[in-house]
């Protein structure tokens, strides 16, 4: 019988390089939470005595400023170019629910000319948001 001699390798696995990987992935996991999509008006919130939560996605956002100027979700528009959205919004999802944000100090008339344009629309899925007191 013959004697072989067999080389066992010992294979390991380097872990110098692992904490920089998960330093990497922390740096890239921050940066990537750190993004908002969402694009926002920056209003002083009027304040309710009652408020009721409502869910964030399938919503549309419609801003008015202390100057009267209308923003659908974050993006400067006029009053046509709004209600066109809403239609086209409506057609595709019937329940999506409209949030009107105004600034405390916005005169009603500039609210109130969304509302009439909602009103003639007949849309009924629509939410005063304000700041909640409690």
């Amino acid at each position: 019988m013959m004697n072989i001699k067999r080389n066992r390798k010992q294979f390991a696995v380097p872990l110098n390089s692992m904490s920089d990987v998960a330093f990497l992935l922390l740096i890239f996991i921050m940066l990537v939470s750190l993004i908002n999509y969402r694009r926002e008006v920056k209003i002083e919130y009027p304040e309710a005595e009652t408020a009721r939560k409502t869910s964030v996605q399938d919503n549309l956002e419609i801003w008015v400023d202390p100057a009267g100027s209308l923003y659908l979700d974050g993006v400067l528009s006029d009053i046509q170019n709004v209600e066109n959205h809403i239609i086209s919004a409506y057609q595709e999802t019937p329940d999506t629910r409209i949030h009107i944000i105004a600034d405390r100090n916005t005169p009603f008339e500039y609210v109130n000319r969304v509302l009439q344009m909602l009103q003639i629309l007949q849309y009924r899925v629509v939410s005063f948001v304000v700041k909640d007191t409690r």
